[in-house]
């Protein structure tokens, strides 16, 4: 019995499966849509306005203290924060919980530069459609949304990386 068109079949599936995740993370001018503009309360006091980024590509997480990928993905922000910043990028950090302070003490241990913001009556979260925490948004340097991903898995931050670097070559 010859085995060759079973394992042909299999690599081409495989190789279907692999190219179907990918594009699920790839930014495409198909995809734009007018990411809605807000305005929160940063960490430091002062209040931010998402419209005022436009010029740069933005990631928008929306993350929870109790959240333990959010927990997870931070540091990774922050890289990227690190490595893109001088290219036109920035993180955003909006977070859901009710109580701000609980955000506070976290990131007494997870430090980051980038502006944290409070969505403490979820009114943002409710613009941009979070279902899940936490919710990642890439917005390129027009303010359209390029894509929005629920969840976190170890790996996610390679898929956003692309993304960013297609987006700041644009």
């Amino acid at each position: 019995m010859n085995s060759k068109p079973f394992s042909n079949f299999y690599l081409l599936f495989a190789a279907v499966i692999t190219l179907m995740l990918f594009t699920a993370f790839t930014a495409t001018a198909a995809d734009k849509q007018p990411a809605p503009d807000f305005t929160l309360k940063s960490k430091s006091g002062e209040n931010l306005r998402l419209e005022e980024q436009q010029g740069n590509v933005v990631l928008i997480n929306f993350w929870a203290s109790w959240c333990a990928p959010c927990r997870e993905e931070l540091p990774h922000f922050e890289d990227m924060q690190q490595e893109y910043e001088d290219l036109g990028f920035t993180v955003l950090a909006v977070n859901v919980d009710e109580n701000p302070e609980k955000a506070n003490i976290l990131l007494d241990d997870i430090p980051v530069s980038f502006p944290v913001l409070f969505d403490d009556n979820d009114k943002v979260s409710k613009m941009y459609d979070v279902r899940a925490m936490p919710t990642t948004v890439i917005v390129d340097r027009d303010g359209n949304k390029r894509l929005t991903h629920y969840g976190y898995k170890s790996g996610d931050e390679d898929k956003y990386k692309t993304v960013i670097k297609t987006l700041l070559r644009e």
